[in-house]
């Protein structure tokens, strides 16, 4: 897993950077970024994953999401993948749709052709990064947390509910909480799966808590003014499970904020002292 080195800049006495590398899940060159705060030489920091949305890269969060000041005083390293995987004869939704296909990976694994060859986000984003990361970075496997927003928000509560014991905490920005009753998710999980509902489950927040999955607790803001609230995102679904299961949830609603990264980078900050709070313990 030879990494090449895109681009570093200095910012708030850290380190942002820019990578790629080959994958062997799909089979592509993926490009992620990594923030890494000051530190003393020989420290190993504790690590925050995010997931971004549909239509995203690495990029947006990287130069939008106003991160690396609180990573910075509280010392996380902020990883952040692309979305798909990318490059010519990687299959995409041939209509050119916005929310299936390059740019919407929606982190599964993909059994369906054309998508299985290549779709493999969900393998990638849990083993082959997390094991390049802690081979190349001064990073601390034993202290991770996860979030992401909207298509990454539900890539970073599923990935959380299913790997409890790996993230010390998980927070998601408007994420889409029950995929397999809104548009995206049933048009995505179809695509990527298959028609078999049952093997959606384990992709959809809500459904696995259902299903007995458990987490700490969950910290969760959406906009009352986010354009896809009431379609797409459902966090009232959410909050009825949690209930329903004892799992501890803030759900905050945010006043007049939208889906953008005018919201994300907002409340980005609340979010990294909340995991640094959980990472410290």
């Amino acid at each position: 897993m030879a990494l090449e080195t895109v681009s570093l800049n200095r910012s708030h006495d850290g380190m942002q950077g820019v990578y790629r590398h080959a994958s062997r899940e799909t089979k592509t060159a993926m490009t992620f970024s990594v923030y890494v705060p000051p530190h003393q030489a020989g420290a190993k920091l504790p690590l925050v994953w995010y997931l971004s949305g549909l239509t995203c890269t690495h990029a947006n969060v990287t130069e939008k999401g106003e991160f690396r000041r609180a990573c910075a005083e509280l010392g996380l390293v902020f990883v952040a993948p692309d979305t798909s995987p990318r490059g010519e004869g990687v299959p995409g939704d041939p209509a050119g749709a916005y929310d299936f296909g390059l740019g919407a990976g929606f982190y599964v694994d993909a059994t369906r052709p054309p998508f299985a060859q290549n779709y493999r986000m969900w393998s990638y984003v849990t083993e082959e990064l997390p094991e390049l990361i802690a081979q190349e970075f001064p990073v601390d496997p034993k202290r991770q947390s996860i979030l992401g927003h909207s298509m990454g928000g539900y890539g970073a509560l599923t990935i959380a509910l299913r790997h409890p014991d790996r993230y010390r905490a998980a927070s998601a920005l408007s994420p889409i909480v029950a995929p397999s009753q809104v548009p995206w998710g049933i048009k995505a999980l179809g695509g990527y799966l298959g028609d078999e509902r049952a093997a959606w489950r384990k992709h959809d927040t809500v459904a696995l808590i259902e299903d007995g999955a458990r987490f700490s607790d969950f910290l969760v803001d959406y906009g009352d003014a986010d354009q896809f609230l009431t379609e797409q995102l459902r966090p009232e679904l959410l909050e009825q499970a949690c209930s329903q299961a004892g799992i501890p949830l803030i759900l905050r609603r945010q006043t007049g904020y939208d889906h953008s990264y005018y919201f994300v980078s907002t409340f980005m900050e609340d979010h990294m002292r909340w995991h640094a709070a959980r990472l410290a313990r």
